[in-house]
């Protein structure tokens, strides 16, 4: 006898579940601790099963008799309803496991594994979130270039030029992981590298001439700010490392009794470790900041925790409170002013130059060779360029 929904909200519960009946399969079964589960009996194959069609009242009585049609009609037409249901949410997992923001979430998580950079995952994230809004939920196969322009030209629309190009090229690189992986076809991004609105090159602001440099030496000396941002301002033009390289900085990296700062690759912008001579000035500054931050940690580490970094805003932030503007100088702008003077002094071998900033060869061979043959010559070149510093300080 059919079920009235009267009855169904009169039933109370008994110490062990019972079954209401209402037709065709279709029954109410009621559990000691009150929930009501709505069932379908059907033979599929030979065999009988049982199909869930959701709890009362969430599904009413007439929804119940609903999706028990519906499931008759599969059956009718030779579907397990139940299997097809399985199917429905495996093909909906998969969906969202292939969507371009679950990929491109798991070729990051690749990157992390492979040691890249901390500065260089953070970069990563924020060009996976320019694209999120218009194509992350998408299936990865179903972005056409067409799609992938649209959120590109949106970033170019803000006068996003160079973002909206490393965007796309980032964009690829999930691509192509996911055509490795089996689960694209193609790289649309490879099609649009012409499609985009070229930006002028931007240079790093920096000083090259030796009397600025030494009066800005003179003004970092005066600084009145935090004792850690000052150490960082008179320490970075001596070492000209990267302004990541020199934020992410820790302690065991530091070798006092050899003078040397041993930075590894996951933090270097090539991926391979970097040895940084230290001069006797840069050694007694690093002495200086151990007091302060040491003897384990970030020997930069931010104002309000020592579990992170100094934010990289900071220097050039101090820069600017020392009266000199982001078009003079910046914090990698320091590595072009070494550069710049290093080479017209015209000591110093330019190969030994490139290994002091961390520049690669384009032959592998070579780049090994030539990071054993000017070790030596780099110690003295570090001496002599913290000399040079004092010097042009001193006026």
């Amino acid at each position: 006898m059919a079920l009235k929904d009267t009855e169904i909200r009169a039933l109370r519960p008994d110490d062990k579940p019972f079954k209401k009946a209402d037709g065709k399969g279709l029954y109410l079964e009621v559990f000691p601790n009150g929930s009501k589960l709505w069932r379908l009996k059907y033979r599929f194959g030979g065999k009988e099963k049982r199909l869930a069609l959701g709890s009362y009242p969430g599904v009413t009585l007439a929804d119940a008799r609903k999706k028990r049609d519906q499931a008759k009609v599969q059956i009718e037409n030779g579907v397990d309803p139940s299997l097809e249901r399985k199917r429905k949410k495996a093909s909906a997992k998969l969906s969202a496991d292939d969507s371009f923001n679950a990929i491109g979430a798991e070729y990051i998580a690749k990157m992390k594994k492979e040691g890249r950079a901390e500065a260089t995952l953070s970069k990563a994230h924020w060009f996976l979130s320019l694209l999120k809004p218009s194509i992350g939920a998408m299936p990865i196969r179903e972005v056409d270039p067409q799609l992938l322009l649209a959120a590109l030209k949106k970033l170019e629309g803000l006068g996003n030029y160079e973002t909206a190009k490393r965007t796309r090229s980032f964009a690829s690189r999930i691509f192509r992981y996911a055509v490795a992986t089996g689960r694209a076809s193609s790289d649309p991004a490879a099609l649009l590298s012409g499609a985009l609105v070229s930006a002028k090159a931007r240079h790093y602001a920096a000083i090259l001439e030796p009397n600025k440099l030494g009066e800005l030496l003179r003004a970092i000396d005066g600084f009145t700010g935090s004792p850690v941002t000052k150490l960082a301002l008179q320490i970075a033009p001596h070492v000209f490392v990267r302004p990541g390289e020199l934020r992410h900085a820790e302690w065991h990296e530091i070798d006092f009794e050899g003078a040397v700062w041993k930075i590894p690759p996951n933090k270097m912008k090539a991926r391979r470790p970097h040895a940084v001579p230290l001069s006797p000035q840069v050694v007694q500054l690093f002495l200086q900041l151990k007091e302060l931050t040491g003897p384990e940690g970030y020997i930069f580490p931010a104002m309000h925790t020592s579990k992170r970094p100094m934010s990289e805003n900071t220097v050039n932030s101090a820069f600017r409170r020392l009266g000199f503007g982001k078009e003079e100088i910046t914090a990698h702008g320091l590595r072009s002013s070494a550069s710049t003077l290093l080479n017209e002094s015209g000591i110093w071998n330019p190969d030994a130059i490139e290994r002091a900033l961390a520049h690669g060869f384009s032959d592998a061979v070579r780049g090994a060779y030539h990071r054993g043959e000017h070790w030596d010559e780099r110690v003295r070149m570090a001496h002599w360029w913290s000399n040079f510093l004092d010097k042009l300080k001193a006026g």
